[in-house]
């Protein structure tokens, strides 16, 4: 299966829940940006069998916190079976500390997958609350809309009906520590919810003519602010996604 990219158009900071922030942020697919995941006959004696190129250990890994998830909810025995005889091969496309959601994708690839191959008759809302486990974004990608404005600290997902959009992806070898941005927004920067509800309504072609790219992504200021290098990869018509270090760009078809 296919686990695509995805870039926010816009991301308001609205608020804290205890040690979260809550936000709201239209996320929209990149189709033509994504990793490839595929069960595969066992070379090991490994309990979790996984192949491709992460650059973290495997107690890191999305995908394996989302196999360690299931099980925690009632589903070990028929992972354990499942994972007797099968492993599970990963090739990366998407950067990883990108601002690109390639983690969280590939943990909801993965939920799906394992929903179908080992029965386990799961709903998109009951995987959901499997994947909050493992990160923020992973709602967004199971249910799989093509642009959806997301909220809370990610487990509120509302589809957004609009054209799918073409998006062409720059990610600078810079690896952003989501941690520092968030702190640096905290000590720097204020919430404007207003603004963040008035964003939620527009399109995203809308968004991208009327805002620039700082407040359009309240994480880019903070970014900047702490990765001053950013400002080279800054250029007309691209914005910033997430809290990076990824930039993107809208091509017409």
């Amino acid at each position: 299966m296919k686990s695509y990219a995805k870039v926010n158009i816009f991301l308001k900071i609205v608020g804290k829940r205890g040690n979260y922030h809550e936000l709201l942020s239209r996320f929209i697919l990149v189709k033509n940006l994504y990793d490839e995941l595929e069960f595969k006959d066992k070379q090991t004696d490994a309990e979790f069998e996984l192949h491709g190129d992460f650059g973290c250990a495997l107690e890191s890994n999305t995908i394996y916190k989302a196999y360690l998830s299931t099980c925690k909810v009632g589903y070990e025995k028929e992972l354990k079976k499942f994972f007797t005889c099968k492993a599970l091969h990963v090739k990366k496309n998407i950067p990883s500390f990108a601002g690109l959601g390639g983690g969280s994708s590939d943990a909801a690839t993965f939920l799906h997958m394992i929903n179908k191959e080992a029965n386990l008759g799961l709903s998109n809302d009951e995987l959901v609350s499997i994947g909050l486990e493992v990160g923020a974004d992973v709602p967004f990608f199971i249910y799989g809309y093509n642009s959806a404005n997301v909220s809370g600290i990610g487990e509120v997902v509302k589809e957004f009906k609009e054209k799918p959009l073409h998006v062409k992806t720059l990610t600078p070898n810079i690896k952003c520590d989501t941690k520092a941005v968030y702190k640096a927004f905290r000590d720097n920067y204020k919430v404007d919810v207003d603004l963040a509800n008035k964003m939620a309504k527009m399109s995203s072609i809308e968004l991208l003519q009327s805002y620039d790219d700082v407040t359009l992504n309240d994480l880019f200021g903070a970014s900047l602010s702490v990765y001053a290098e950013l400002e080279e990869y800054r250029k007309k018509d691209w914005f910033f996604s997430g809290s990076g270090s990824s930039f993107f760009k809208i091509e017409k078809e």
